[in-house]
């Protein structure tokens, strides 16, 4: 057993057994929050979440294409993720892996589930012509918890989008990039990410608590408090009271 790690490891579990944090914070605390948008000037709409010293980029960019058979009245989400190899060395450079494709359906259940965007505006021709929004978000930094610095930075990034004008002139779209309107928002959305160290749920954990936690729970709540997402991730269980406790500190926040 590497000695590090599990002197590491005891610190981290006694610190928080003691309702104490390497970083001083409260167990139900935040690091602090910082949002730019209209970071990417080639994207409709971006923005650039900071939660402590992790970053995330998200890009969006819409692009017209045909609805899906059962929803020929709305538009397309699609969410994709990139974690750079530069953000943490235990990314890896390639194809998607599976932290990369949790992450990006985590995220993209929260806006959906939570009706963030108003997808029925987004028909140009119903049954044949809608807006497809490929929302890209890029790890620049992982230092714990990318599940809600990607959650507030893709909603920041579509409050900021704009989409071109569409109509349909003798049974083809003509865009007028010119002349654009605010992507709708129809709802505000949070995720609130806790792990399980020892007995206790830790809100917003840093890199070296999600190393030593034994279970996570990522929890998607709206503006007027509806849990709308939630996901477990780990090998150990948690107790109905580990997530009512998750839950209710989540609405509170």
């Amino acid at each position: 057993m590497d000695i590090v790690p599990e002197i590491t490891r005891e610190s981290i579990t006694n610190l928080i057994f003691n309702d104490k944090r390497e970083d001083g914070r409260a167990l139900d605390e935040y690091r602090d929050i910082s949002i730019e948008t209209d970071v990417i000037s080639k994207a409709e709409g971006s923005a650039r979440v900071k939660i402590g010293g992790t970053q995330v980029i998200v890009g969006v960019k819409p692009q017209l294409g045909s609805p899906f058979p059962d929803t020929p009245d709305l538009g397309v989400l699609m969410t994709n993720c990139e974690m750079l190899p530069m953000a943490d060395p235990t990314f890896e450079p390639g194809p998607p892996g599976d932290d990369s494709i949790e992450l990006a359906r985590v995220v993209d259940r929260g806006i959906r589930e939570s009706e963030l965007v108003e997808l029925d505006k987004l028909c140009v021709e119903e049954g044949k012509h809608v807006w497809m929004l490929f929302i890209d978000l890029h790890v620049i930094d992982n230092c714990g918890n990318l599940f809600d610095t990607a959650e507030l930075a893709v909603m920041a990034a579509l409050k900021s989008t704009k989409i071109p004008t569409a109509t349909v002139v003798d049974d083809e779209v003509v865009i007028d990039k010119e002349n654009t309107f605010d992507l709708p928002i129809n709802n505000e959305v949070a995720m609130c990410t806790f792990v399980k160290i020892g007995d206790k749920m830790v809100l917003d954990p840093t890199l070296s608590e999600e190393r030593v936690a034994s279970a996570r729970l990522n929890v998607g709540v709206t503006k007027e408090g509806r849990i709308c997402a939630m996901q477990k991730g780990g090998a150990h269980p948690l107790t109905k009271e580990d997530i009512f406790s998750a839950v209710n500190t989540a609405i509170s926040k």
